[in-house]
């Protein structure tokens, strides 16, 4: 768009086209002003801390454009329009970011641009520009505040990096110990399953067409046998076991069944005896 100046001062706005503005001699009747018609772009940086005393260079991108009735008021009222922008955005940047954290102004940003664009488009249309957008395109921390905080990430990581392979190794050990615990658990239970077999054959052997019935302490004196028997076995396969060395006829294993008899039946007297006092 072109403003026409007749004699230096304001005549008409013409557009794009063939127009007829009057006639001229050698350029000192009739002079012309132009101004774009496309949105352009003004990159605005700006220098300022954040609420917790962190300076950083933020980058604002504002793309205006002049308003087609207003064309005289872009051409004449301003001399740099860049700098006007450059004024605004500057007073708004500075009002929003120092009341936030560094991490809040990182994640407050459409908050910026909406300022910064309320602000602009307010007093722009004023001069004859409307704004579009206004971008806060990036925000720039010093160098060693940049260094600090990935350290502190990094660190925050290998934390949490840590955290898990405890936990890992943790579910790994319960884990172990819940399969010992049901390993033991069914071999007892095949243990207890083998000697009851062992004692009813035993019974089924010796009893068989004699019409008897067992009792419970010979049962008991069946199982220690048994057991004993077992335990022989033991000592006998292992190369490493520790030998121990005891009485190895029936009649000992008779004793050790009246010992364990015996001591079971001391340790109930004293029971007995509180109740009849």
């Amino acid at each position: 768009m072109y403003s026409v100046e007749k004699f230096g001062k304001y005549s008409q706005t013409i557009g794009p086209g063939l127009a007829v503005v009057g006639c001229d001699v050698c350029g000192a009747c009739i002079t012309f002003r132009s101004v774009t018609s496309r949105v352009e772009q003004n990159v605005c940086q700006i220098r300022t801390k954040t609420k917790d005393n962190v300076f950083v260079n933020v980058i604002v991108a504002v793309q205006q454009s002049v308003i087609p009735d207003k064309a005289r008021d872009a051409m004449y009222k301003l001399s740099n329009v860049h700098a006007q922008i450059d004024s605004y955005v500057s007073d708004v940047v500075r009002s929003q970011v120092p009341k936030m954290n560094l991490d809040e102004a990182f994640e407050k940003k459409d908050e910026i641009s909406d300022a910064c664009q309320a602000q602009l488009q307010e007093n722009m249309s004023h001069y004859g520009f409307t704004i579009h957008k206004a971008l806060v395109t990036e925000l720039q921390p010093d160098a060693e505040v940049m260094h600090s905080m990935n350290e502190i990430n990094k660190q925050r990581r290998l934390r949490d990096a840590s955290l898990m392979a405890a936990e890992a190794e943790k579910v790994k050990i319960v884990k172990a110990a819940e399969a010992a615990a049901d390993a033991q658990h069914l071999q007892g239970q095949g243990i207890a399953r083998q000697r009851a077999a062992i004692i009813e054959g035993l019974k089924d052997s010796i009893t068989s067409g004699t019409g008897e019935h067992l009792t419970s302490e010979k049962v008991s004196e069946l199982l220690l046998v048994t057991q004993y028997f077992e335990t022989l076995r033991d000592i006998g396969a292992s190369s490493r076991s520790n030998h121990i060395f005891i009485p190895n006829g029936p009649g000992g294993v008779a004793d050790v069944a009246t010992q364990i008899r015996s001591g079971v039946l001391q340790a109930s007297a004293p029971g007995q005896s509180s109740m009849r006092a």
